[in-house]
């Protein structure tokens, strides 16, 4: 992705590039198509419409600069740092997924997201020799110098946290990142704020909800270099954040679990299909030993452009052409409410992956499919 370079955005595209990712029908995917097709994300906001048209779909409802500057004193508001993709403070490895989100609403210590990391996930209902596990893990994780990354929910989560409280923990929230759930975390939410952070991608003040859950676990898995599973049953939110984090080329963990409790057969199932068995800290240490100090200067904080005289912006690349309509027509029929993955969708018309990014975008634009995480689409179900 082109913006994994460092910039420095101006005022106005700061408020573009939150209202085009606030805009109806603007997915993070989407978002990056845009800027990378049009230049800026304003030429973005303006080009919305005709692509709508092009593609008889209805023109999205924009984010105003009104709604833009109404979340920008939100963020102000609840103490949170916005940052951008792009930017030097934005985490590295998250920036390199497809889904990357363009924006990030940061409370606590901003400087944690640029830490090499590792995720522990587990089971809300989880048994006291599973949390007990996950905490010890975490400290000792983090005291070999690794950010601990989880999703702040109860059970093996706020263990997790709990475990890292001293060395730093990050927190990814389905909901606005001043809404603390669930409430029973207020305390360690509070902790971690004052020597940890939180974040999210969604507006101040939202309250989180099940669609939130699943793209919130795919910022967990893309800021971690890996992530490690404790305790989780087959139909689990964990073994969602495992499949991403594979997608992603993450390394797996799993800790084993007894055959006849149900928090055991998420995890046995990671190990069945090649997770790497982990009982202590040691265990994901040594798979990281050889590839560790090889990695490390992609996340080391990258220096700012030096300050000279301002340069004139490079013109914005020419939109590139939009597909024929029966190469459209191909595409969308080779499309359910299933998802599919582009590959397939390739594989079956034959069309270009950039063509197929193309249509997908416009589809999306015009409200007739829906992303989900792991780079695959469905068409949207009939309200």
């Amino acid at each position: 992705m082109n913006e994994k370079i460092s910039k420095i955005f101006s005022e106005k595209e700061r408020i573009d590039r939150l209202r085009l990712i606030r805009s109806a029908n603007v997915g993070p995917v989407t978002f990056h198509r845009l800027v990378e097709r049009f230049g800026t994300a304003g030429a973005a906001l303006d080009a919305l419409p005709e692509i709508c048209r092009q593609t008889g779909g209805k023109a999205p409802r924009l984010a105003s600069i009104a709604d833009a500057e109404r979340e920008l004193r939100a963020h102000a508001k609840a103490g949170a740092e916005l940052v951008f993709l792009g930017e030097a403070k934005y985490p590295p490895l998250l920036a390199a997924t497809e889904d990357a989100p363009a924006l990030l609403s940061v409370l606590g210590d901003v400087g944690l997201l640029r830490k090499r990391a590792v995720a522990i996930v587990g089971a809300r209902n989880a048994s006291a020799n599973g949390q007990h596990l996950a905490e010890a893990l975490a400290r000792d994780l983090g005291r070999a110098g690794l950010l601990v990354i989880s999703g702040l929910a109860l059970g093996i989560d706020a263990a997790a946290h709990r475990g890292a409280l001293g060395t730093g923990t990050l927190g990814v929230l389905g909901g606005g990142v001043d809404v603390v759930y669930p409430r029973q975390n207020r305390d360690l939410y509070d902790a971690m704020r004052e020597s940890g952070a939180l974040i999210s991608e969604v507006t101040p003040g939202e309250a989180p909800t099940a669609r939130h859950f699943p793209r919130r676990n795919r910022i967990i898995s893309g800021i971690a270099r890996g992530v490690v599973v404790v305790e989780a049953s087959l139909r689990s939110g964990s073994l969602i954040t495992a499949r991403l984090a594979g997608e992603q080329g993450r390394d797996v963990f799993a800790v084993p679990g007894a055959p006849q409790d149900p928090r055991g057969r998420g995890t046995n199932q990671l190990l069945r299909d090649g997770a790497i068995l982990t009982e202590t800290a040691d265990d994901v240490l040594d798979a990281w030993s050889n590839g560790w100090q090889a990695l490390a200067p992609a996340e080391r904080a990258e220096p700012a452009p030096p300050k000279t005289a301002a340069r004139a912006p490079r013109p914005a690349p020419a939109p590139a052409q939009s597909p024929p309509s029966d190469t459209r027509h191909d595409i969308l029929s080779a499309l359910s409410t299933a998802p599919t993955s582009i590959d397939d969708v390739v594989r079956i018309t034959g069309a270009r992956s950039e063509t197929v990014q193309m249509v997908f975008t416009e589809l999306e634009l015009g409200g007739r499919i829906e992303r989900h995480p792991g780079g695959r689409v469905s068409l949207r179900a009939a309200s």
